[in-house]
């Protein structure tokens, strides 16, 4: 009995009321994970990803750094789900269905289709033109012809895709618009009650462990057809890794109940602990060499075995991750509330101003760990300045960033 009573304190020690207020915790969180984006596209020319990125390094990469790549995009994707849809059902509640959409379209369509339309083509004919080996030829000539492909595909066309347009990091973006949208029609046609918080309903490691066997699954079935890296325009112009959309639908969707249950906030200190505990246990033995696959995907065992230590480790570390936050982040200064404004645009811009500062680097004498350091450093230093004192500055900008 005393144990009961003992955990209904600790569940009440934060109340219902609680999830009215601003949850700094969750701010917090995201700038963490808004850094550690930077910091994981900053080791990509360097750390040998076996992916496509927009600068290469003279002798090509040098730094062992797929560990650190496929822990990291193992989760914090998913986490960036999960706590953006925490916040879409009061705010589509704010706004109406109208108003909930035109906001969507601004906030992310607009950005997205700005950087599809400038930013991103610039980055691929600096690439095209300094690493392509098809010589030089007008940024124009690359916009129409390579980029939008009015002509033929060159001869030893190596990729990622053709027609060169891609959205690049920003398909963030288009995949939060398309789940909005989503979610709109859930709403308005056929769960028209509201889906706001109910009552505190806390988390129990059961459901959690549940819940990751049964993603564990749907995402080993996955990808039996869909491998890593492996990207495609879904309905036509959606750029989709499927490899990896079941966690990120997922945990989308967790994000959606847990706003109805407050778990947020009712998350116990045995769970939260408990789910860090096996998380971060999870991260460290495959960094440490404990989980060893062949291949990620297809008909196998070994696509089975990495689909369950990877989605164990996702779900891990994102319940662990929101707890520790909760206990030890949950409030805030004047930094960190400039640094929580201007997230969402330092995720926007941050892969071009890597890419600056990733060339300029590449003209200095020193090593590649070398590189990486200043790259990690100086982009998050840079995004956020130039975010805070740029861009939010410029008024349209200001409003939907």
């Amino acid at each position: 009995m005393s144990g009961q009573m003992a955990r209904r304190k600790e569940i009440t020690q934060l109340p219902l009321a609680a999830a009215a207020s601003r949850l700094y915790f969750l701010d917090n969180l995201k700038v963490a994970l808004t850094c550690l984006v930077i910091a994981h596209h900053a080791g990509q020319p360097y750390g040998g990803s076996g992916g496509f990125w927009y600068y290469q390094p003279e002798g090509g990469p040098e730094l062992q750094l797929g560990r650190f790549f496929s822990v990291n995009a193992g989760f914090f994707m998913s986490l960036f789900f999960l706590i953006s849809a925490y916040f879409l059902p009061a705010s589509y509640e704010r706004k109406g269905a109208g108003g909930f959409l035109k906001d969507r379209l601004e906030r992310l369509g607009v950005p997205a289709l700005l950087g599809f339309l400038f930013v991103v083509p610039i980055m691929m004919y600096a690439y095209y033109v300094n690493f392509r080996g098809y010589g030089n030829i007008s940024f124009w000539a690359y916009y129409l012809n390579v980029c939008f492909g009015l002509e033929e595909k060159p001869a030893g066309w190596t990729g990622p895709s053709w027609p060169d347009m891609q959205f690049a990091h920003l398909w963030f973006l288009e995949h939060l618009l398309f789940y909005a949208v989503v979610y709109t029609i859930v709403r308005k046609w056929i769960v028209r009650r509201p889906i706001m918080q109910e009552g505190e309903k806390p988390l129990r490691s059961v459901t959690i462990a549940a819940f990751a066997a049964g993603l564990a699954l749907v995402t080993a079935a996955v990808r039996i057809r869909f491998d890593l890296d492996y990207w495609f325009g879904f309905l036509g112009f959606i750029q989709a890794e499927f490899f990896h959309v079941p966690q990120y639908a997922a945990f989308f969707i967790v994000g959606l109940v847990a706003r109805r249950n407050n778990w947020m906030m009712t998350l116990t200190r045995r769970v939260g602990l408990t789910w860090l505990l096996i998380g971060v246990s999870l991260a460290l033995t495959y960094y440490l060499g404990g989980i060893q696959v062949q291949t990620r995907s297809g008909w196998n065992t070994d696509n089975l075995v990495f689909a369950c230590y990877e989605t164990f480790m996702c779900t891990g570390l994102c319940v662990g991750l929101i707890y520790l936050f909760r206990v030890f982040a949950s409030s805030s200064t004047s930094f960190l509330k400039r640094l929580t404004e201007n997230a969402f645009a330092v995720y926007i811009i941050h892969v071009p101003v890597l890419v600056v500062l990733q060339y300029m680097l590449g003209a200095l004498p020193v090593s590649m760990l070398v590189q990486f350091i200043l790259s990690v450093v100086l982009g998050i230093s840079c995004s956020f300045a130039l975010s805070h004192f740029v861009i939010r500055r410029m008024p349209y900008f200001k409003r939907i960033l």
